[in-house]
């Protein structure tokens, strides 16, 4: 459905604009009310906006600028009324303790449509981990 694989590609690159941009409400608006988001930090899951509201609110100061979102290498499955999305996404800036950050993560996302409008109803975003070492792998570029 090239129609609706163009409408979650826009819904991405919005996203990750708001993100960039620190823009609460714009990136809120993109998430449904019931959403369940597994992120890289504890805990196992955030549930409803206004968790990840508190989430979103509690990572955003902590950069000293934009916050880079390079959406790489997606997918799209999509029907009429749900749709899911895999992709790499390039994550770079600075936080505000001076440290440089740029790394690849991996982010899944299932999406509902309402009417003529998309909402992201689940994200999972990982890294890969070394086992022996059980450290995040950061390294890795696609």
């Amino acid at each position: 459905m090239p129609g609706v694989e163009a409408a979650i590609r826009e819904l991405l690159e919005s996203r990750s604009a708001a993100m960039g941009g620190k823009d609460i409400e714009w990136l809120m608006s993109l998430y449904s009310n019931d959403i369940v988001y597994f992120d890289l930090v504890p805990p196992l899951r955030y549930v409803g906006s206004s968790a990840l509201r508190e989430r979103f609110l509690d990572w955003f100061p902590r950069w000293s600028g934009p916050i880079g979102q390079e959406l790489g290498q997606l997918d799209v499955a999509a029907g009429d009324t749900v749709a899911a999305a895999w992709m790499l996404i390039r994550a770079h800036g600075t936080l505000k303790t001076g440290a440089n950050v740029d790394y690849w993560v991996r982010v899944s996302n299932a999406f509902r449509r309402s009417g003529d409008r998309w909402t992201i109803t689940h994200e999972h975003v990982s890294l890969p981990v070394d086992m022996r070492s059980r450290t995040a792998v950061l390294d890795l570029t696609p």
